[in-house]
């Protein structure tokens, strides 16, 4: 992470979901989608959240900006707590912190022209004076964007996946934010339109100095985005490092199984596959210790009783798993859990 106070920070972020049931819909338990998560981001960086699908990513997202009002934890951004904030003072921080949905076409209204899309924020925080001055502004971020000033006048179903999501990010823009939320913004296209998405928030990474959380399933491409990157598994964060070294160098098991599905460029390099057994468990009642262990080929019996926390193993890298910590010897750690393996 860059030198200097982060631009966000996240301290023990949980988010409980209550189960409604009976007459009176009283709270019979929670799912626990995101238990106890913190990071920080600094300006200009791209940190990438990763993970299985309902490991709780995208919730992190929506919590950070209050989509979702968090259950626990603090959010500071700029070094102000947000997630407890007045929403007159956080309807202002608002224009710097905004989202790319997954979905480009479900996220735009189909009955808005694009003038008026991106217009609306520029409006909502009056940032400009007049018809024309909007026009203007909104003419300036469809260049950007690298779509044709006409576009004002077009509706989205006019333009394919791939332009629309240029469009969400144009609106995303618009209101001046220096820190923006990917969640999936490159999932649902096509692998071509990808790398163009990816190269043009790198871009316009370059020209603003943004700050983004990257939120993806799909490690290849954030390989090429990406600062640092976070694991999450079932609503914790399992490792946390620098782009290359975790992708080089990656401790905890989760992380090594995720790295060995990524496909491998080159034909003649066979990467040994690590096979997860079963299924991830439920939120609702998440395994006591580690939450992997009920997966994990090299768990031993702490894994069952005690929850790992995340420990540095390396300058900037983390990973919660019992075997990186050091108070058990050399050879002893992995001795153990070859020994009783599950």
């Amino acid at each position: 992470m860059n030198g200097g106070r982060p631009l966000l920070e996240v301290r023990d972020l949980k988010k409980h979901f209550p189960l409604r049931s009976g007459l009176f819909g009283g709270a019979s338990g929670y799912v626990y989608a995101v238990d106890g998560v913190t990071f920080a981001i600094g300006r200009g960086e791209t940190l990438s959240l990763v993970g299985e699908s309902g490991c709780g990513k995208s919730t992190v997202g929506r919590a950070i900006l209050r989509l979702l009002e968090p259950t626990a934890g603090e959010v500071h951004l700029d070094g102000e707590r947000i997630d407890n904030m007045p929403s007159a003072r956080l309807r202002l921080m608002r224009r710097r912190m905004q989202i790319v949905f997954q979905d480009p076409f479900s996220s735009l209204n189909p009955r808005q022209r694009i003038r008026d899309v991106i217009a609306e924020p520029i409006a909502n925080f009056g940032l400009a004076q007049g018809a024309a001055q909007i026009d203007d502004l909104v003419a300036s971020l469809l260049d950007k964007v690298g779509l044709p000033r006409d576009a004002m006048k077009r509706f989205p179903h006019e333009f394919s996946g791939g332009q629309r999501q240029r469009i969400g990010i144009a609106r995303a823009l618009a209101p001046g934010s220096d820190f923006i939320i990917c969640d999936e913004a490159v999932s649902a296209l096509d692998v071509s339109v990808k790398a163009q998405i990816v190269n043009l928030l790198s871009d316009l990474q370059d020209e603003l100095g943004l700050t983004l959380l990257f939120i993806s399933h799909d490690l290849a491409i954030v390989e090429h985005l990406t600062h640092r990157v976070a694991v999450m598994y079932l609503g914790k964060i399992v490792e946390i490092a620098d782009r290359r070294t975790l992708f080089a160098t990656p401790h905890h098991p989760y992380t090594k199984a995720l790295l060995s599905a990524v496909p491998v460029p080159d034909p003649k390099i066979r990467r040994a596959r690590v096979i997860l057994r079963g299924d991830v468990p439920s939120p609702i009642r998440p395994p006591a210790g580690c939450k992997f262990h009920t997966r994990c080929p090299l768990a031993f019996d702490r894994c069952q009783q005690e929850e790992p926390l995340l420990r540095r193993v390396s300058t900037g890298h983390l990973s919660a798993c019992h075997l990186d910590d050091t108070s058990m010897v050399g050879g002893n750690r992995h001795d153990q859990g070859d020994s009783k393996r599950m």
